[in-house]
């Protein structure tokens, strides 16, 4: 934690009702950003509004459903006529529904598309437009997933929506580089959040989740909010299209470490 990191800076994190998003707007609004908390018109943010006061920062809500273009839009103006200005913007809300590839309906479809890389594309472009227009720079951090890197079981159709952000991150930093404007992409493993508790509430999934990772832990949402937080701050100031494993070492250990192959 660097007290004062973001003092006098406004940063946008989408889905901060729960998990990374939360833990993240806390993480900015600790360090000293005044931060417009995204959350569904038909969910409360007061929860999180409360950590972010009780971490000593500053926050205000912003309702958006991030498979509405519309919303998004309007959102992002919101944020500049309430706070006059837009530093950061943190990409998280996404939906994962764990559908089998054969059974995936293509309204369903749709709505994952919608939310997680649609929406991740309208809040990124249209915040970078008003950095751009300002003149001051500013940095972007996507939330995608190792489920741009691996397949995983009843999430085909998600997967391909982290890998979609991923790809759109790195072209973005091409884009956005001569404008001083920074994009970079964290991947995170198995984190302890609402979306993965239906697998972690499998004893034989947990089991997995605890002995793959090479740190033999599942991680926390505060853990990738700290990387987020280096991202967007002057010690990254060299980083960009850059996507960075928060996994705990998952994806690394692949192989057979059987007897004998330790």
């Amino acid at each position: 934690m660097v007290k004062d990191r973001f003092t006098g800076k406004v940063a946008l994190v989408t889905g901060t009702t729960h998990g990374i998003g939360q833990a993240t707007a806390v993480r900015l609004a600790a360090e000293g950003a005044t931060v417009a908390c995204n959350h569904r018109p038909s969910s409360s943010p007061d929860g999180t509004l409360r950590l972010v006061s009780g971490a000593g920062g500053s926050g205000f809500p912003v309702a958006a459903d991030m498979s509405i273009a519309g919303d998004v839009i309007k959102m992002i103006d919101e944020i500049i006529a309430k706070a006059g200005r837009l530093d950061y913007i943190v990409s998280n809300a996404a939906i994962n529904p764990f559908l089998p590839w054969d059974n995936t309906p293509l309204n369903d479809y749709d709505l994952l598309m919608d939310t997680n890389l649609k929406g991740s594309w309208i809040v990124c472009t249209e915040g970078a437009k008003k950095m751009i227009g300002a003149g001051r720079g500013g940095a972007i951090v996507t939330i995608s997933s190792i489920s741009a890197h691996v397949g995983a079981a009843g999430q085909t159709a998600y997967c391909a929506t982290k890998a979609g952000i991923l790809m759109m991150s790195k072209a973005l930093a091409r884009d956005l580089g001569k404008h001083n404007i920074r994009v970079n992409s964290i991947l995170p493993g198995s984190i302890r959040t609402n979306m993965s508790k239906g697998l972690f509430d499998d004893e034989e999934a947990l089991r997995f989740y605890m002995d793959k990772p090479a740190l033999r832990r599942i991680g926390e949402p505060e853990e990738i909010a700290a990387a987020v937080s280096f991202l967007l701050s002057d010690d990254a100031s060299y980083i960009t299209s850059a996507e960075l494993l928060v996994d705990g070492g998952l994806l690394v250990n692949g192989e057979y470490d059987g007897p004998g192959f330790e």
